[in-house]
């Protein structure tokens, strides 16, 4: 459980890691300063795949926990 716990600490940090460089990606397509905004779109596929991650992997480990303390 302890491993799980550290695992789901972890991708919360990249989580927030991710929602940071998603917002700059965001502005860079709402700018629409380049030519070609394909990064910008790759990062914000990515961060909502490590966004994703963390709910899926935090969500089980925070049940098991409670029914080990309820």
């Amino acid at each position: 459980m302890r491993r799980r716990i550290d695992i789901s600490l972890a991708l919360g940090v990249l989580a927030l890691f991710a929602l940071s460089v998603a917002h700059l990606a965001l502005v860079d397509i709402a700018h629409d300063s380049e030519p070609d905004l394909s990064l910008e779109w790759g990062i914000l596929r990515v961060a909502a795949l490590v966004m994703l991650m963390f709910i899926a992997f935090t969500l089980p480990t925070l049940w098991r926990l409670r029914g080990r303390v309820g």
